[in-house]
């Protein structure tokens, strides 16, 4: 196997801000105790291809709602690799819960971003069964797959990011 990447945790200043800004009536104290528990990606086992990627709190989502996840997590990898995230499969199976953008595509130059490459995750239950889907704090919720890529001949991309969501299309 090629050893291609390193997770991170992002800075508490980081986390504390997005927090914040996703869940503002939180005290700084319990995100502060939110931010010490958070468990960097593994896989579960030595033939698991996806890092599960572990709740930083209690979730309930009932049928159609959504929430959006701080990870507070970063990830570091070589150039000419992505980090594909997906719902771990059973939630997805047993709830249909479902990534809003359906893929995460995390870039190898996210990393050096503005906001430090913090992964987030906005994750809907789908469920047409009325079915309530619960992930306790420390729980795997979502997996991410390293994927090796290549670009075309006549490729010739000279653009540095800085942001997420989008920021590779603005000018």
């Amino acid at each position: 196997m090629k050893r291609i990447a390193k997770f991170h945790k992002v800075s508490a200043e980081r986390f504390m801000a997005d927090w914040k800004d996703t869940f503002p009536e939180t005290a700084e104290e319990t995100i502060a105790d939110i931010y010490n528990k958070i468990k960097l990606p593994v896989r579960a086992t030595a033939g698991s291809a996806g890092y599960d990627f572990f709740s930083p709190v209690d979730i309930t989502l009932n049928p159609g709602e959504t929430v959006k996840i701080p990870t507070g997590i970063r990830v570091e990898m070589e150039q000419d690799w992505v980090l594909k995230c997906y719902p771990r499969s059973g939630l997805g199976f047993k709830y249909r819960l479902q990534l809003n953008n359906t893929v995460g595509i995390i870039d190898s130059d996210y990393f050096y971003s503005d906001n430090e490459g913090h992964i987030f995750s906005k994750i809907t239950n789908d469920s047409n069964e009325s079915k309530s889907v619960s992930i306790q704090a420390g729980t795997g919720f979502m997996q991410g797959i390293f994927v090796e890529y290549g670009i075309t001949v006549d490729d010739d991309a000279q653009g540095i990011r800085n942001g997420g969501f989008g920021s590779t299309t603005q000018k």
